[in-house]
């Protein structure tokens, strides 16, 4: 689950490690599925302790921290992943601990419930190879309402397909794609590259205005309560939700139609048919 919101959440929750030390890196025993950490552990631990965090910056949907030696661990929770400083939500599900010196904070932890998460040390090259622009596209805060348009416009996937291709743009997932578009007025299913310059500039002020409040009630903690910002705390965006799964709701833009639910790629996607219209069907050219 955890989006740009909730990812970015993170990050600044945990900021206090910087200028820490790293004294030991655990990994503790977990009956569950286990999740990839590279290098092994022994090696982890001794090209990590003694290092410095310099920085905690985000790449899309993963916390970056920074150590002195220029090498990164690269945390990517996927769907139930947790980047935590308080006691976590299980002791059971605890993949990781960072043991820390110099500062306020004792330790940094990862938590999994699913098993799907990574934690990644490289090294500079390899951070480049491995999170280059080739295989990750500009940040969705960053990107500019050209840039946006300019990347997406000649494709013919539908326009919340095309949000979640973290090739062309980084950091959007399933929920914030379906929010986004009801701000913007435009239909899930329209494609891209039927989309006027107006409608990408709708779209461009409605990513930043649904982001920026998502971040700002420090995402959303859905019904599984899985997702928890970095104090163990419920995120509260979810009370704002215009249209996620609140298919058979009435909308709360025009206050007339009910949401409805569709699936795009295997995905849920919620909108309003009365404030998304429907694109109309392509034209087929005449047979010769």
């Amino acid at each position: 689950m955890p989006e740009l919101p909730e990812v970015e959440t993170m990050r600044r929750g945990v900021q206090a490690i910087v200028g820490s030390r790293i004294v030991d890196v655990r990994r503790p025993k977990c009956a569950k599925r286990p999740i990839l950490v590279a290098p092994r552990i022994d090696s982890l631990c001794r090209r990590t302790c003694g290092c410095t965090i310099t920085a905690v910056d985000r790449i899309g949907k993963r916390v970056v921290v920074r150590l002195d030696s220029g090498d990164a661990l690269v945390f990517e929770p996927r769907m139930t992943g947790l980047v935590l400083l308080a006691a976590p939500p299980t002791p059971e599900h605890l993949r990781l601990q960072v043991k820390l010196a110099g500062g306020d904070i004792d330790e940094l932890l990862f938590w999994d419930r699913r098993g799907l998460g990574s934690v990644r040390l490289v090294s500079p090259s390899e951070f480049a190879v491995r999170y280059g622009s080739g295989d990750i596209g500009p940040d969705a805060l960053m990107v500019t309402a050209d840039e946006l348009r300019a990347r997406l416009k000649h494709s013919r996937r539908a326009i919340k397909v095309a949000l979640l291709d973290q090739k062309a743009l980084a950091g959007i997932g399933n929920l914030y794609a379906s929010e986004m578009l009801h701000v913007a007025g435009i239909h899930p299913a329209k494609p891209c590259d039927q989309l006027r310059p107006a409608q990408w500039r709708k779209l461009h002020a409605a990513m930043h205005e649904v982001l920026e409040m998502a971040i700002r009630y420090e995402g959303s903690t859905l019904g599984d309560g899985t997702y928890r910002n970095a104090l163990n705390q419920q995120g509260s965006y979810q009370n704002h939700h215009r249209v996620y799964n609140r298919a058979g709701d009435v909308c709360p833009g025009c206050g007339k139609a009910t949401i409805e639910r569709i699936v795009q790629t295997q995905r849920s996607t919620f909108f309003c048919p009365r404030c998304q219209r429907a694109p109309q069907q392509r034209r087929r050219s005449p047979s010769s």
